[in-house]
């Protein structure tokens, strides 16, 4: 099943929303659940500053704690703050008489009767603790303790005072009883058995019921988000698509939008440069097919010339006739093994058996069996001193087709009266060896060709000469094969100087 880029990333963005959120609520409970109850037990503790006031000022008049009761401190706490909440009762009223009294428009009203005193509290256990029935196993949870019988009044050093006896089982919050700058004791609040936790599932309960909200504002803004992303992504893409499908039908000048900074715009950029290659492979295969069959057809139509002739009776068959047809015969096998040779190169199986040799030596040699020719042109050999290292691995076959390539070529394009000259030296692992002529010279513009396929600098000129264009490529791509490589450039007499370049037998040794 084919699933779009539009809903992998919406199914991608919404299953990020929900796990942030979900993440988010479990977070939001374990908070929630683990310090409500020590927040409201600190908000519990604020509500006893009249009762921390009191008992600071007592410490200071008495210098110690032993103004409290020796018997009923476990409820003494609690009749403490039952006290303090008459005594603030009573001065609010004060307070409300003294406002009315002191309005002229309305008679004062009259005093409301004292409440009842509240019912002294049984006293507690030594446990602090109140007794009471066990529940029964399905009864339900009893309320918490109030505020008066969660508070301790504890010493110095921590130790029991009064109110409630501390549980080690208890999370209290304490606030210290400061008198004349040091602590003389401190006020604990224990922690109900689950103070808070009413309110804090209330909280959840009411967050729980927005989820179904988060849920569908995630799903909203996944769609969103996915739509924006898949129309970002979305065009490129299709763009890549379209292209890739015009390559393969062959249309090598389309070209993409490459102006994005992103991986996709890489993308745009590799795919141009590569329809760049194939457009130029193939005007590459074109040209070459063009001029292979431009080449296989002057030697051809030499022959049938030839032969019509004879069928004619133009011509006899004489020893001159068949000389000229003889040429044209080894002129077109030669053009045929040049370009068996360079293809076999291009797919990588062109046959090299490469031997030590010394390479100074097999360019001497190959020079020497060219003497008398470059004599008979009126040319001039010479040699230069030996390099200091020459020994390679090379195919000494192909070595000898390349430099017979190479003085074959100055010998053809050299004008007569000029000079050939072979020197050799060692640049670092390589040896390099020199082969240069005099003028006529190359022009710069046909310099950088030099050695393509069936390139010549005058065609015509060439022609003349026997050349089909193919020597220096096939020399190059023999060089290429062994590891060498073939430069071409301005020779200082005038002329063109080719240059072999082939690794040293030593640094091939350590590089193996």
């Amino acid at each position: 099943m084919k699933i779009s880029i539009g809903h992998r990333l919406f199914a991608s963005v919404l299953l990020a929303l929900l796990a942030v959120a979900a993440a988010a609520v479990l977070l939001l409970r374990h908070n929630v659940l683990a310090s409500f109850g020590d927040y409201a037990a600190a908000i519990e503790l604020d509500r006893l500053d009249d009762l921390a006031g009191t008992l600071a000022r007592r410490y200071r008049v008495h210098g110690n704690w032993a103004f409290l009761p020796d018997n009923g401190r476990a409820d003494w706490i609690a009749r403490e703050l039952a006290r303090l909440q008459r005594v603030r009762a009573a001065a609010a009223q004060q307070d409300l008489s003294a406002s009315a009294s002191a309005m002229p428009a309305e008679p004062p009203a009259p005093p409301a009767p004292p409440s009842p005193p509240s019912p002294p509290s049984p006293p507690s256990p030594p446990d602090g603790h109140v007794p009471g029935p066990p529940a029964p196993p399905d009864a339900p949870e009893p309320a918490p303790l109030p505020l008066a019988r969660r508070v301790a009044l504890l010493d110095a050093q921590g130790a029991w005072l009064a109110g409630r006896r501390p549980d080690p089982a208890d999370a209290t919050v304490r606030r210290a009883l400061v008198v004349d700058g040091r602590t003389a004791g401190y006020l604990a609040v224990a922690r109900a058995a689950r103070p808070g936790d009413a309110l804090a599932y209330a909280f959840l309960r009411q967050l729980s019921a927005s989820l179904w909200q988060i849920v569908a504002l995630a799903v909203l803004l996944s769609a969103v988000a996915a739509v924006l992303l898949a129309r970002h992504f979305r065009r490129p893409i299709r763009q890549l698509e379209a292209g890739s499908r015009a390559l393969a039908a062959g249309d090598f000048d389309l070209r993409l939008d490459a102006r994005r900074s992103d991986e996709l715009g890489d993308l745009a950029r590799h795919f141009n440069a590569l329809a760049a290659r194939l457009a130029g492979a193939e005007e590459a295969r074109r040209q070459w097919v063009a001029d292979t069959s431009h080449e296989l057809r002057t030697p051809l139509a030499v022959l049938r010339a030839q032969l019509e002739a004879l069928q004619d009776g133009v011509r006899s068959a004489t020893p001159d006739t068949l000389d000229a047809m003889l040429r044209q015969v080894l002129a077109l096998n030669k053009l045929i093994d040049e370009l068996y040779a360079l293809a076999r190169a291009d797919v990588g199986a062109l046959d090299c058996k490469p031997v030590p040799l010394d390479v100074w030596t097999l360019a001497c040699d190959a020079a020497h069996g060219f003497e008398a020719r470059f004599a008979g042109a009126g040319l001039a050999l010479e040699l230069g001193p030996p390099p200091p290292d020459a020994a390679v691995r090379a195919d000494p076959d192909r070595m000898r087709q390349v430099l017979d390539n190479l003085f074959e070529n100055s010998l053809r394009y050299t004008a007569p009266g000029g000079r050939i000259r072979l020197h050799a030296d060692v640049d670092g692992p390589r040896v390099r060896l020199h082969l240069d002529d005099s003028a006529p010279g190359v022009p710069d513009a046909a310099l950088a060709r030099l050695g393509e396929r069936f390139y010549r600098v005058d065609a015509s000129r060439s022609r003349a000469h026997g050349g089909a264009g193919l020597g220096l490529a096939l020399c190059r791509r023999l060089l290429e094969a062994q590891g060498g490589s073939l430069a071409f450039a301005h020779a200082p007499s005038g002329g063109l100087r080719a240059t072999l370049a082939l690794p040293l037998a030593g640094i091939q040794k350590e590089s193996a």
